[in-house]
């Protein structure tokens, strides 16, 4: 079995594959395979050919994945994505994440009025 992909815009990072309406999306990142699609069991005949030809660990459905938190309800046709735990690491890494802190009134821009 061969399955032909497609780069997306010239970036090794993104590969599509369709066949008969069937979509599934490769993204690559160093190590790391998020496969995605509208056919969960054409996801899963190319999770297995990969498996075949790779050493892999499929890790099941992503919630997180480079930063990106990932959440969805199929049933709602729900997709959510969140970087509020990469935001939340940024601030803390720059000492940025104490709340409540203000101005002072010298610090403050002066109006002409």
């Amino acid at each position: 079995m061969s399955f032909d992909f497609t780069m997306i815009d010239e970036d090794n990072f993104i590969y599509v594959k369709k066949s008969k309406g069937k979509l599934v999306i490769l993204s690559l990142y160093i190590d790391d395979i998020l496969l995605a699609g509208n056919n969960l069991e054409y996801v899963k005949i190319v999770n297995s050919w990969l498996s075949k030809s790779f050493d892999i660990k499929d890790m099941g459905e992503a919630n997180y994945i480079l930063g990106v938190k990932i959440q969805r309800d199929c049933s709602k046709n729900f997709l959510s994505l969140s970087q509020e735990i990469y935001t939340k690491e940024i601030l803390e890494r720059f000492q940025m994440n104490t709340r409540g802190e203000t101005l002072s009134l010298e610090m403050c821009p002066k109006s002409e009025k």
